[in-house]
């Protein structure tokens, strides 16, 4: 099971999907290395909070929400480290007219919807 939830991560992360299309895609093997650490890490934070009266549902959606989590703090973490180096990159380049177009693509990158209370 846990190598299925790790294929399915590496599916996720270096193929195209929604997460690709605000994220970008990562290489298969940083894709791999990263979706073994993510479901690593997931698995024993719900195995450290799973106490004698939950029951497997409850364990397992702490085990789906870390893996949530995790996942989306990897793609974001790695597109804004991406977004960093293109502007240094840009800024050392013989010819910089892109150097405005980096910045303008590393704010405007957080295309998240504002969500209101009502």
């Amino acid at each position: 099971m846990r190598d299925a939830v790790v294929a399915r991560l590496v599916e996720t992360l270096s193929r195209h999907s929604i997460l690709s299309k605000c994220y970008g895609t990562l290489p298969s093997d940083e894709a791999s290395s990263a979706a073994r650490l993510i479901e690593t890490e997931a698995f024993s934070t719900a195995a450290a909070s799973a106490s004698v009266e939950d029951d497997d549902i409850e364990i397992l959606q702490v085990y789906s929400r870390q893996i949530s989590c995790k996942m989306l703090d990897t793609v974001k973490t790695r597109a804004s480290s991406a977004a960093a180096s293109s502007v240094v990159d840009a800024g050392t380049a013989l010819q910089t007219p892109s150097l405005e177009a980096a910045s303008v693509t590393a704010t405007s990158e957080d295309n998240s919807p504002t969500v209101t209370e009502s």
